[in-house]
């Protein structure tokens, strides 16, 4: 067959997959495919209640100590980026494998670290197979399961991050109740991230490679297979033999967003919100727990006698908040959109940041507790979606790629924001900082507002193709 009847019958194939109704197994995908995230969360967020300890034993300067905490987000960058073209040319499942491995690795090992230097570079190394898995694992959402329910369990990203962070909390609070040494508390802390990620490797296995990935690789036989187990079709459309198609290039997938206007906005705004909501929590959240214990919040004790039991359980709490505020999300997303539940998020986050400025300026500790609160339901709104709507509106044949260049925006947001908070909270102080930060909330306010459009229930149409954007 020549190309252009090959590109006909894949595409025709590829519309009836995502209007399709997904079985028991295409449903289990996808939860494999999110949970990532709570092996993401750990590692990004266990550091944070440990930076004290690791403070106290390499003595970091306010770079170091910026790198410490980025060096995930950082190789988390890279990894987005190579993970995605990977993933669109070798397949799915070898690199959802292939990086729960390496993490696995990498995660026992930066318990070892000897220097600060060991410490970031690890970090940073960590984070390679982390991007590569998100932004391959959201390729797989969306082509494993139904319209309307991808962009719900693509937009569950944030109430497993909220997971994460209340496990790695009461975690990390038990082995310091127990009186474990410090200088051991926070490098058991950073490698037990990878005991959850071996359960998931093994959960993982026997999952299949997604339909839409093999049929724009030219696998038609077993994607026809595939197709009958994830959505009980064996595509009769498809030839029972495989064929050589014509691979697309990276240049073409930009040509193909910018050709549809809505495919356009959605892309543009999805971009502008990973890059705000990334700042905009790495930035205050990310730093909270240095935050309340520096204001005292929960603190009990002074000096050698300190004890921050309190602020760990004020912190888990607020966690608690902003998980069933993850959780409210894509329910909401039904009833008022995505922009609305986008909208609504950046508007309470960036509530959130003014009341926490000021109440970090007047040293009100109750409203300290009360501006984290509010931003944090507004964050894990605002930031459920933003994954979603730039993978679910990319053609199949690159939303690999889609999913990594826009993962690369949260990723290079979040490098930025836990580098440069601490620096800034050292030339502008506390309340500086946060207003600073609170701008990233009304921008994304914004761009929902203005350049979104609703997109719940949306399909992607495979006939606007390379050769349409070509043209």
């Amino acid at each position: 067959m020549d190309q252009t009847t090959i590109r006909r019958l894949s595409d025709e194939a590829t519309g009836v997959l995502l209007n399709k109704d997904g079985t028991a197994s295409s449903r289990r995908g996808g939860w494999m495919m999110i949970a990532t995230i709570l092996i993401e969360a750990w590692d990004l967020y266990a550091i944070s209640f440990v930076l004290v300890f690791i403070s106290a034993e390499y003595h970091p300067t306010a770079a170091q100590l910026g790198l410490v905490t980025a060096g995930v987000q950082g190789g988390a960058l890279l990894g987005a980026l190579i993970g995605g073209y990977v993933a669109d040319r070798l397949g799915r499942k070898r690199v959802f494998i292939l990086t729960m491995a390496l993490f696995i690795v990498l995660a026992i090992a930066q318990g070892f670290s000897t220097n600060v230097w060991d410490l970031i570079i690890m970090r940073f190394l960590i984070g390679i197979p982390l991007g590569s898995d998100i932004s391959n694992g959201y390729a797989y959402i969306m082509e494993s399961m139904t319209k309307g329910a991808r962009e719900v369990m693509g937009s569950r990203w944030q109430f497993m991050f909220g997971l994460g962070e209340v496990f790695s909390i009461v975690v990390i609070t038990i082995m310091y109740v127990t009186g474990m040494p410090h200088e051991i508390l926070w490098r058991v802390a950073l490698a037990i991230g990878a005991i959850p990620a071996v359960i998931l490797l093994l959960a993982r296995l026997d999952l299949p490679e997604t339909p839409l990935s093999l049929i724009q690789r030219g696998q038609f036989v077993k994607a026809k297979e595939v197709s009958q187990r994830l959505f009980n079709d064996p595509l009769d459309m498809l030839p029972n033999e495989n064929v050589v198609m014509e691979k697309p290039k990276v240049g073409d997938f930009l040509k193909v967003i910018w050709a549809d206007k809505t495919r356009r906005r959605a892309t543009i705004f999805g971009w502008i919100s990973n890059a705000c909501q990334g700042a905009e929590f790495t930035a205050f959240g990310f730093y909270l727990p240095v935050i309340l214990v520096t204001a005292g919040v929960g603190v009990a004790g002074s000096g050698a006698n300190t004890n921050i039991t309190g602020t760990n359980l004020v912190t888990a709490a607020i966690y608690v908040l902003a998980t069933i505020s993850g959780f409210t999300a894509p329910l909401m997303i039904k009833r008022i959109g995505h922009r609305g539940v986008a909208m609504w998020g950046y508007g309470l986050a960036f509530a959130g940041l003014l009341i926490g400025a000021f109440a970090l300026g007047a040293n009100i500790q109750w409203l300290i507790v009360i501006g984290a609160c509010t931003l944090m339901w507004g964050h894990y709104w605002d930031a459920s979606n933003g994954m979603t709507i730039t993978s679910m509106v990319a053609p199949s044949r690159f939303r690999a790629t889609a999913s990594g260049f826009g993962y690369v925006f949260v990723k290079a947001a979040s490098f930025f924001g836990a580098f440069i908070f601490p620096i800034m909270t050292a030339s502008w102080g506390k309340v500086g900082a946060t207003l600073a930060v609170s701008v990233l909330s009304l921008i994304g306010f914004l761009s929902a507002k203005f350049i979104l459009p609703e997109l719940y229930g949306y399909v992607d149409r495979e006939e606007s193709s390379v050769e349409a954007a070509r043209a």
